[in-house]
């Protein structure tokens, strides 16, 4: 399908990703994807072959750039009606209806639809709402609410769904604030995804991080490494080669 022949509704518009001819269909009245799903989608060790899951895919965003990574079928599921709606959209807009399946509904209740069940995925994504409900939440409009508070599920709702839904040795990649990355490990742990691989994401050099990609395996041996952290700014303001490289998907 072609970008001009995809409907879109008045607030809709489309915004080219910047790699593989790929666009996403977007609207100012929800919440857009920003530089936390790009690097989440980078970040994931994704398999060749097998079941990816992203969870609260919002408008598709993260399948749809996992898929120039591989061609192992990839499902996203999002509990805003419109969200999904527009994701699906996406998905056709760039012709990867074959690879990508959209869910609308709870990532809780996912395991019991038919065709999944326990252990059903390889990989799970997840970029999640990342603050605790509280009364800032009431500012936002609904679809902002729901995207940055804990309004349908908590950070421990998301991990144990995970650890429901991966097989074993299946890997879970999350992106989230550094200011709970205490929280999730204890999380992770607790549901049997032991954290394997941690990356720091700083503005620039000399701030501190405001951002950290974490990815554990279902029942793995306890074994963390750190890897070398992300510098997205350089010292003259301009983006960081290797943020280049890995945002715009070289890497």
């Amino acid at each position: 399908m072609k970008w001009n022949e995809v409907s879109l509704a008045p607030s809709e518009r489309i915004d080219d990703l910047l790699t593989h001819e790929l666009g996403i269909i977007q609207s100012e009245e929800v919440f857009s994807f920003s530089m936390d799903a790009v690097l989440l989608a980078r970040f994931a060790s994704i398999p060749r072959k097998g079941r990816i899951l992203d969870m609260c895919t919002g408008n598709g965003v993260i399948p749809i750039l996992m898929s120039t990574r591989t061609k192992a079928p990839i499902e996203g599921i999002e509990i805003q009606p419109r969200l999904a709606d527009m994701a699906r959209r996406s998905v056709m807009m760039n012709d990867l209806q074959d690879q990508i399946t959209i869910h609308e509904g709870d990532l809780r209740e996912l395991y019991k639809e038919e065709g999944v069940g326990y252990g059903a995925y390889d990989l799970i994504t997840v970029n999640p709402p990342y603050m605790p409900l509280n009364g800032s939440d009431l500012k936002l409009n609904e679809h902002q609410a729901i995207a940055r508070h804990e309004v349908y599920c908590t950070l421990e709702e998301v991990i144990a769904s995970c650890a429901r839904l991966l097989r074993q040795g299946g890997k879970m990649s999350m992106v989230h604030k550094p200011l709970r990355l205490a929280e999730i490990i204890t999380l992770m742990s607790q549901y049997r995804i032991e954290p394997k691989v941690i990356r720091f994401v700083h503005p620039r050099a000399n701030m501190e991080a405001n951002m950290v990609l974490i990815e554990g395996i279902r029942d793995g041996k306890p074994e963390v490494r750190l890897k070398a952290p992300l510098i997205v700014y350089d010292d003259q303001g301009q983006y960081g080669e290797e943020f280049m490289e890995i945002y715009y998907g070289s890497q």
